[in-house]
């Protein structure tokens, strides 16, 4: 800018015929403003002066030709770049060196493209999709097996297993019995439908009964005592002629004295030991 009508504000010469910079209102000649007021470049430390291109980010100031990447020095006027501990770095050079790469396509997700993180690793948008459906995932809930994502209705269609008895998905715990998955809530006793989880039960034709509904609907009774013979844990009993005795039932009918291991006789439906038998 030339001016014929006003002197430098620090110097005070004549700015007639001369350049001059304009600062809040006030001009000063060339070399006063330089030295006032001119910039330090963050590259060479020379003043950026009146004749050169101030560039400006954040503060900091760089000639136009010392405004470039920091590792392959390409120029990075009008061209996207990333700051990295205050060092400029085009998107390239700083994708190379800082960048995630993508768990599934292992491809670098490139600065100020969107990313999704999920368990420590991180995905392009584009990538972070059910691996059955190929729907995007986004923030919907997600199941994860053998390292690949899904979302919740293809996890259950494809693995999760369905409660034998309500038929519904089994989403955590559960009980096995049979090698058929149950709902803790669904264990039930077949019979009375008393809750059985963490309770000894029988199973029969794949079902499960609690001791007693076992004991009344299907279990031999006793001959002796006319309870249920359920063989639970280490209990034994006696068979003998189509009946069945308890082992601690298993006594002679007249003297009560213990008749497994001995001899014993039959008399209509008794059993006696061999003194009671003879006498």
């Amino acid at each position: 800018m030339t001016s014929s009508h006003t002197d430098c504000h620090y110097c005070l010469q004549s700015l007639r015929g001369r350049k001059y910079a304009l600062r809040n209102e006030n001009a000063y000649c060339v070399a006063c403003y330089d030295s006032l007021y001119a910039n330090t470049c963050e590259e060479c430390k020379q003043p950026i002066d009146c004749n050169s291109k101030d560039l400006a980010y954040k503060g900091r100031h760089w000639h136009e030709r010392c405004f470039k990447c920091a590792k392959c020095s390409r120029s990075l006027v009008e061209k996207p770049f990333a700051a990295k501990d205050e060092v400029l770095l085009c998107t390239e050079c700083y994708s190379d060196e800082y960048s995630s790469k993508c768990f599934h396509c292992q491809k670098t997700i490139m600065p100020g493209s969107r990313k999704m993180e999920f368990k420590g690793s991180s995905w392009h948008e584009s990538c972070f999709v059910c691996q059955y459906c190929q729907q995007p995932l986004g923030t919907k809930p997600l199941i994860t097996k053998d390292n690949e994502n899904y979302c919740v209705p293809c996890f259950e269609k494809q693995f999760a297993h369905h409660c034998y008895s309500c038929k519904k998905v089994i989403t955590s715990g559960g009980v096995t019995c049979h090698d058929q998955p149950w709902h803790k809530e669904c264990f039930v006793c077949a019979g009375c439908k008393t809750q059985l989880y963490g309770q000894r039960f029988i199973s029969k034709d794949e079902y499960p009964y609690c001791v007693d509904c076992f004991g009344k609907l299907y279990a031999e009774k006793c001959a002796a005592c006319k309870k249920p013979i359920t063989a639970l844990g280490i209990a034994k009993y006696i068979s003998f002629e189509e009946r069945q005795w308890h082992e601690e039932c298993f006594n002679c009918a007249k003297c009560s004295v213990p008749l497994v291991s001995r001899e014993f006789l039959t008399r209509q439906d008794d059993i006696l030991c061999h003194e009671c038998g003879s006498a």
